[in-house]
């Protein structure tokens, strides 16, 4: 089996199986997403618990990368700091934009780069994630 095909079932069993999906209740912050050109919408809920991210989920409807995206997100910035999803979302960006960054599992969407029209869909719940943080409440991708 080739490298992409293993991505492409990592991506497919994380969309069809997304883990922390669901509402997380007493959240400290939180954030909806949305990319209106295809209708990708999510919401980020993260909690905090002596500076590092505690629990984080998400909510939401969207196409097989995005989900998988907002799937492996979550599980990639628990136990991070602010500061470290930060930089994460940072380095995803520039993955995303073409770098061959080593971000572990989440360079499965190395190959996003391929397909300008699907970056969006990648990084919609990262920059979620970031309003969050950053304590804003919503962000779009236009």
């Amino acid at each position: 089996m080739e490298i992409r095909e293993l991505y492409q079932e990592l991506i497919i069993d994380h969309s069809k199986n997304p883990k922390n999906f669901g509402v997380l209740k007493g959240a400290d912050f939180h954030a909806e997403g949305i990319n209106p050109l295809c209708g990708d919408s999510y919401e980020v809920f993260i909690k905090m618990d002596g500076g590092k991210i505690s629990e984080v989920k998400f909510t939401g409807v969207g196409c097989a990368i995005s989900k998988s995206s907002a799937s492996m997100m979550t599980e990639a910035i628990k136990g991070k700091s602010k500061k470290e999803a930060l930089e994460l979302l940072e380095d995803f960006r520039e993955m995303l934009g073409g770098s061959k960054k080593d971000l572990g599992k989440l360079s499965v969407f190395q190959g996003v780069h391929d397909y300008p029209s699907r970056v969006k869909c990648a990084s919609l719940v990262w920059f979620t994630m970031a309003a969050a943080i950053n304590k804003k409440k919503n962000v779009s991708t236009e």
